[in-house]
């Protein structure tokens, strides 16, 4: 009797992703028969009224188990055979399969807290979906607390805290999770804040904005380079290629273009992050919005941020030096627009 409950609870979930699949075919069919061309930025407006959206995927973390005792696989339903290594078990909610099943086993882990041992080096999706948040809670305690006293201070994320204290707060959240008291009459310097979040993403196994989407973050910065000299050369010409008559009009045409094309790239990327990156980047970039809209107090524009942050939440795949020198100012140029277009972006 068991066995069978879970045989259909796992025919139910997999029929849930099918009904999910087949939704967006629809919509896509639907768009066809109109004659309506849905680009990604109309498609993700309509996205963000779907009630399931925060019903984030994550795969099982399966490792080769031994089991003592007599043992079912919670898939399949079937015994597990053998005295040693009969199956795998995830290490992120304990469900226990064949290893053959667990290639047909749907990406509905929900992490169990008791497995979670700490908050930083956790994996970024496996923190929110066993805290049920859509953000991890670090970034939400953090950001909420620097808003709150730090908007105005000088240097805001430039400025680094003292390492030990730093190390406090991240021992404090690895300890006491979403109770850990960061409040000003435990670390009144809010530079610590900042750099306790700065450490956080730096030590996210992988990084916000993922290894299988770097590349195509950076060539989207490119696109931006190229035109940015292009038109920095027509700038500086002494005689323009667009006489001064038929300027204005010219250079308007091109700046709508050239924006649409940025904007499409680097959305187009930002929709490959999987949700629970995507939304806490949505989040951090929110919030630095509100952090340069106080640059005449605290002196940090977009540009700034990005360079503080475009080594933090961009790493290469490949732990090259000269990779990392020679993507630099692309990953803080991606940041830079991910700030000044939020509204726009997500």
């Amino acid at each position: 009797m068991f066995s069978e409950e879970l045989r259909l609870e796992n025919e139910k979930k997999c029929a849930v992703v099918r009904k999910s699949k087949q939704g967006r075919k629809r919509q896509e069919l639907l768009a066809v028969a109109l004659g309506v061309k849905i680009s990604s930025l109309v498609r993700r407006a309509a996205l963000t009224h779907n009630d399931n959206h925060f019903n984030y995927e994550k795969t099982h973390n399966f490792k080769v188990h031994t089991f003592r005792g007599p043992h079912w696989c919670e898939y399949c339903a079937n015994f597990m055979w053998g005295l040693i290594a009969q199956g795998v078990r995830c290490s992120d909610c304990g469900l226990n399969v064949h290893k053959q099943c667990s290639k047909h086993v749907p990406n509905d882990c929900q992490p169990d807290l008791k497995r979670i041992k700490k908050v930083y080096c956790c994996d970024l999706t496996t923190l929110v979906k066993a805290h049920n948040t859509q953000r991890p809670m670090v970034v939400d305690i953090c950001i909420r607390e620097i808003e709150a006293r730090g908007l105005k201070s000088e240097g805001l994320y430039r400025v680094s805290g003292f390492t030990e204290h730093i190390e406090d707060v991240k021992m404090a959240f690895d300890r006491d999770g979403e109770k850990a008291d960061i409040s000003a009459n435990v670390y009144p310097d809010i530079n610590i804040i900042t750099g306790a979040l700065k450490l956080y993403f730096r030590d996210l196994p992988i990084p916000v904005i993922t290894y299988d989407t770097y590349s195509k973050f950076i060539e989207a910065a490119n696109i931006n380079i190229i035109t940015g000299a292009l038109k920095l050369y027509f700038r500086d010409l002494p005689i323009p290629v667009i006489t001064y008559d038929t300027y204005s009009k010219f250079i308007e045409a091109a700046k709508i273009s050239n924006a649409d094309e940025r904007l499409e790239a680097v959305h187009d990327v930002l929709m490959l992050l999987p949700p629970a990156h995507y939304e806490t980047l949505r989040y951090l970039m929110i919030h630095l919005k509100k952090v340069t809209m106080n640059e005449k107090d605290n002196f940090m524009n977009a540009e700034n941020l990005g360079i503080v942050f475009g080594p933090t939440l961009m790493r290469p795949p490949e732990d090259s030096t000269l990779t990392t020198l020679h993507d630099m100012r692309y990953q803080k140029l991606i940041v830079q627009i991910l700030i000044e277009n939020e509204d726009v972006l997500f």
